[in-house]
């Protein structure tokens, strides 16, 4: 049985290697077949790779173990030059989109939080919020994106080809619609490989359960994964970006979710997340070596990551279940204070569907559709992330959660928390299962620590002393509390007693300040000068400068 096992993973192995021979054939046909004369030449276009999830440090792990032989092979030959990153707060996928694409400050706390303005919660998976929060921000600028194509991606970044990105997910937009209609070619190889790998997937995993049945629940996890994001996902986002290369688009976005996805669930070094890795760097090395078929097109490749992940526990095992924002209303909130100050009369659900319904067109199958996914989508925040009592709100959305006073639309100072409810925020923060709870105060950012207040930058010794990075990690904090929708409290479980903590279902999380969620890379054209970057605002200057006609990245920027 275990020569038939290692024989059928051979074969899988093979038959990858064989649609990677014919894709290659594929690529030089369409190569040779490509419409049109050769494309105009206006300025030097842009490929941005990104690796969802992935720290500097797993980063180097991988490129010294061989998890990603193609990237390592783009370093090695001098091509290109590797680059430390700094990706602000929150460490979280919209709020770097937000920042690099458009080169704003965002107000994107987390990736799950309340706008007490609009009395509504955020969640970016379900319809419409990406769309209404990428609108509330990016009136009058010129996305990085712009005539370009984004592929994954949270918000658009002004791009006309717009496929599988949060803002535009149940209605994607410009050519990329037609695009894909017709591409029956592309669809069609798509198909038949991912067919035939599913197969494959499915038999390997029917054999290892029959050889070694102890963990079958993992490994059927880890195969839904693979099959959905690396076989369907990746490889659709794959052959897209191969097209729109062929074809000249001026600049280009794709964002692989496989390690995040694998990390979130088995741990950010699991072999499961670093055999993630070597998909993505398969669709690399096809990226890469599409690039060298188009030389005339004058492309600039760049990998990058938008944050790291750290190795965490959920909250809901340290209390036989219960989870944060349960135990924060059942234990630490007193309920004498909370019917003090009741919710307004307004309900979420009015406001949240408002929100959800923004820039979505529903008529017919399409609207009871999308209503019964908002319903389903609204029952899981409510019941499994979110929590509400007596006018106040509590949201778990990873190693971070908020605490709202939803009875004004302003954010609170810690100085009214406690005349409503003394020592909340100390109580908080001797939690076992807490890191540290951030706060506005009248005088400037405060935190709590094992129980005690803190002003943050303060001289006391705190949780962030002896990081070589201190003064990076207050600032981002700083610049996360003044965030209009940042929680009247937020709390972190990073760096909690019992460890990195996180508030929702997870072993690899991400959002808070540790230095594996903040630290991460980018692999740029070793012609173009990278700025030392603490923050991906700073990545917006680099890439619009694409966007001008007379730009010249063979220079120093």
């Amino acid at each position: 049985m275990h020569g038939r096992l290692l024989l059928l993973s051979t074969g899988s192995q093979t038959l990858d290697q064989l649609f990677l021979l014919v894709q290659g054939t594929f690529d030089r046909l369409i190569r040779r077949l490509r419409r049109g004369g050769r494309p105009e030449r206006v300025r030097r276009r842009l490929v941005v790779v990104q690796i969802d999830g992935l720290s500097r440090t797993v980063f180097d792990r991988a490129l010294a173990e061989g998890h990603m032989p193609s990237v390592a092979k783009m370093l090695a030959k001098g091509g290109h030059r590797l680059h430390p990153m700094s990706v602000g707060m929150p460490t979280s996928t919209p709020a770097f989109h937000m920042a690099a694409m458009y080169g704003v400050q965002p107000d994107i706390p987390g990736f799950h939080y309340h706008d007490k303005r609009r009395r509504a919660d955020i969640h970016f998976p379900r319809a419409g919020h990406a769309a209404g929060v990428e609108a509330a921000h990016v009136e009058g600028r010129v996305g990085i994106l712009r005539g370009g194509s984004v592929y994954g991606c949270v918000f658009t970044g002004g791009a006309e080809n717009d496929l599988f990105s949060f803002a535009k997910l149940t209605r994607p937009s410009g050519p990329g619609v037609v695009r894909v209609l017709s591409g029956f070619v592309v669809l069609g190889w798509v198909a038949l490989k991912g067919a035939c790998q599913t197969i494959g997937l499915l038999l390997l995993f029917l054999v290892r359960c029959l050889t070694r049945p102890h963990g079958a629940g993992k490994r059927w996890q880890w195969t839904k994964i693979k099959i959905g994001l690396s076989v369907w996902v990746r490889q659709f986002f794959t052959a897209e970006v191969a097209r729109d290369l062929y074809d000249g688009v001026p600049v280009i976005y794709v964002n692989y979710l496989d390690y995040d996805v694998a990390a979130h669930a088995f741990g950010p070094q699991d072999r499961a997340a670093f055999r993630a890795l070597e998909f993505v760097d398969r669709s690399i090395r096809q990226i890469g070596r599409i690039l060298r078929r188009v030389p005339e097109h004058q492309y600039d490749l760049y990998v990058l990551s938008d944050h790291g992940q750290a190795q965490s526990k959920p909250f809901a095992e340290l209390t036989a279940g219960k989870p944060l924002e349960r135990l924060l209303f059942d234990e630490l909130l007193d309920p004498a204070h909370l019917e003090q100050h009741p919710a307004p009369k307004e309900t979420h659900a009015a406001f949240a569907h408002g929100f959800t319904a923004y820039h979505i067109g529903r008529t017919g199958l399409g609207r009871r559709v999308m209503n019964r996914i908002d319903r389903e989508s609204a029952k899981s925040a409510d019941e499994r992330e979110a929590h509400e009592r007596g006018g106040v709100r509590v949201i778990s959305a990873g190693p971070n959660a908020f605490l709202y006073v939803v009875d004004t639309a302003e954010p609170l100072p810690i100085e009214e928390l406690d005349r409503r409810f003394p020592g909340l925020a100390s109580r908080i923060s001797a939690n076992r299962g807490v890191g540290f709870v951030l706060a506005r105060s009248e005088k400037g950012p405060v935190y709590f620590w094992r129980g005690t207040r803190y002003e943050l930058g303060g001289a006391q010794p705190g949780p962030f002393d002896g990081r070589e990075d201190r003064d990076l990690v207050l600032r981002d904090l700083a610049t996360l509390i003044a965030m209009p929708s940042a929680g009247d409290l937020v709390i972190y479980g990073t760096g909690a007693p019992e460890g990195n903590v996180s508030y929702i279902p997870e072993v690899g999380a991400h959002a808070g300040p540790s230095p594996d969620e903040l630290h991460t890379f980018i692999v740029a054209p070793s012609r173009v000068t990278v700025p030392a970057i603490t923050h991906p605002i700073q990545l917006y200057d680099l890439f619009i400068a694409y966007q001008e006609p007379d730009a010249d990245h063979g220079r120093e920027l």
